[in-house]
């Protein structure tokens, strides 16, 4: 009986391998990359150039990669930007950091250790102090990236950034997913197994309350998320992000350079009053843009918005 038992699990676990590792490849087919992959210390980084002017570096949020941002706001900041996307640790197409890689590892790259990654990625492309721009938990990233290289970095623009220490947790999914047992045996299955309905649930909460913008499921290739790597790798970012920001708060008055904030106030993943409205009290040159009614993404709902802040950041930077 036990013999029996052991080979139907093994059997079980081979499917769900099997399943998973045949959506990724579907998924790797369908969205290839759209920059160029570049080396940096055996590690491979994502990384798209477009445009001319002054450097703007573009850091994307949770669960998500570049093509984020290239859904009509790339195009329209071309003609006076030469603008930088990556992709960060483990998404996208750059490779997570080795001491976090593995089924079993349950370990992430802190925002400090992605900001030197893209640093090292910045400086292969000739990027000398840009403007940053980061969303959501890519503001932890723009942020740790001017606290490294506060000399260096002109300006911050934060669209819907975490910034701040938050009460409660992040929920059951992001617990189970986060921890040694659920990344090798959980993430397999949802990878293999999560129906469509459930990505489109998921994209639809984080737009609420405005409704997903036409084409962004299968622009952004939300199948690459799902990929066990990029699963693991964005489960363990989140869940081990609070320690992180807990130690970047009491850092932030160093950050003298002009600083650019785009929040909406109906964004209840990360809330205006607990993440932007307290950063205003720690920045010395920051600005704040609210807007009214908008959830939490205004680079595709308020895309003028984030164009005006991020125009606004590089004139007060003296880059105009």
């Amino acid at each position: 009986m036990l013999l029996i038992f052991a080979l139907v699990l093994g059997g079980l676990i081979a499917l769900v391998q099997w399943r998973a590792y045949q959506r990724e490849m579907s998924a790797n087919a369908a969205y290839p990359p759209i920059g160029q992959l570049l080396d940096i210390d055996g590690v491979t980084v994502h990384a798209k150039v477009q445009g001319s002017g002054p450097d703007l570096v573009l850091i994307h949020g949770a669960s998500g990669n570049m093509r984020d941002f290239t859904l009509g706001m790339v195009d329209a900041l071309t003609n006076r930007y030469r603008v930088i996307l990556f992709d960060r640790p483990g998404l996208g197409w750059t490779d997570v950091l080795p001491q976090n890689s593995g089924a079993w590892n349950s370990t992430a790259a802190s925002p400090h250790e992605q900001a030197a990654l893209l640093q090292k990625a910045a400086d292969q492309l000739g990027v000398t102090s840009p403007v940053v721009l980061g969303h959501s938990y890519g503001g932890a990233v723009a942020l740790a990236w001017a606290l490294a290289r506060p000399n260096q970095t002109s300006a911050l623009v934060l669209v819907s950034a975490v910034s701040e220490v938050w009460p409660g947790d992040l929920g059951w999914q992001y617990k189970l997913t986060g921890t040694t047992l659920g990344s090798g045996l959980l993430i397999p299955m949802i990878t293999a197994f999560l129906p469509k309905k459930f990505v489109k649930a998921s994209i639809a909460s984080i737009f609420a309350p405005q409704s997903a913008v036409e084409g962004y499921l299968t622009h952004i290739g939300s199948d690459l998320a799902l990929r066990r790597q990029s699963m693991r790798a964005n489960a363990q970012q989140v869940n081990s992000l609070l320690p992180h920001i807990k130690k970047m708060v009491p850092q932030y008055d160093r950050l003298t350079m002009p600083v650019e904030v785009v929040h909406g106030a109906a964004d209840t993943i990360l809330p205006m009053n607990i993440h932007a409205e307290v950063l205003m009290t720690q920045l010395s040159d920051a600005k704040l843009t609210t807007l009214p009614g908008i959830g939490h993404m205004p680079q595709h709902v308020a895309s003028s918005a984030v164009l005006d802040a991020i125009d606004s950041a590089t004139l007060r930077a003296g880059l105009r």
